[in-house]
């Protein structure tokens, strides 16, 4: 699972992925919720950037919903929280969360420098930096969705990674291995492009761990609020 990355910037949207960046600004480090650059395919194939928010159904969503049904009915919401950050490619294509957008192939590039994940092996969590040799930027397969009011939203599919070198080595003991998927470069446009499905798995592979790098990367501490 991916639920904190470093996304690109401004230059390396222009050399790296031949996108003009958007206007907005975004954080080094993306969460839940936080908008981040994404790279679609436009009207004519061509690649185009938006921000997009971190997770496809915001925090902010599941929230008017359960308003909307208390409202309607009187009765407690029924939709939980939940994350959507990620998308499991074995449930991607019948989740309500996804299942519409898989089917119409609206894929993205993520770009990024680097992904997050808690490593156990000390016998508690740690927070490890993965990604490319030197800091070379990547891409992340993702799939992302519009809103009425013109915003959008992304998720990341992930795949079963119990074999992985690497990704088998992050979260928690007794915790299903997971991974979000790197896509090598000469595969980025026919990603964006892929208009099946069924195709679309096809790309959705582990990354070779050979050609990854990680170190611990704990974060660094929170700062204490001054009182007045």
């Amino acid at each position: 699972m991916c639920v904190n990355y470093a996304p690109v910037q401004r230059q390396v949207l222009r050399d790296v992925f031949g996108v003009e960046p958007p206007s907005d600004e975004w954080r080094a480090e993306a969460w839940r919720d936080y908008p981040a650059p994404i790279i679609r395919a436009g009207d004519h194939g061509q690649r185009e950037c938006v921000l997009a928010g971190f997770g496809m159904v915001p925090k902010a969503e599941i929230k008017r919903r359960n308003e909307e049904t208390m409202q309607r009915t009187g009765a407690p919401p029924k939709v939980r929280d939940y994350d959507t950050m990620n998308a499991r490619l074995e449930t991607i294509g019948k989740l309500q969360s996804f299942a519409k957008y898989w089917r119409e192939c609206r894929l993205a590039l993520v770009g990024a420098t680097a992904v997050y994940e808690p490593c156990w092996e000390t016998g508690k969590a740690v927070r490890w930096r993965i990604g490319l040799p030197d800091g070379e930027p990547f891409a992340i397969a993702g799939l992302w969705r519009d809103w009425p009011d013109g915003s959008a939203t992304f998720t990341m599919p992930t795949v079963a990674a119990e074999t992985h070198a690497l990704m088998r080595r992050m979260h928690a003991p007794g915790k299903e291995k997971r991974s979000v998927v790197i896509l090598p470069r000469d595969e980025w446009d026919d990603w964006l492009n892929c208009r099946d499905p069924e195709l679309a798995r096809s790309f959705l592979r582990l990354y070779p761990a050979d050609a990854m790098v990680a170190e611990a990367a704990p974060a660094p501490p929170r700062k204490k609020a001054v009182e007045a």
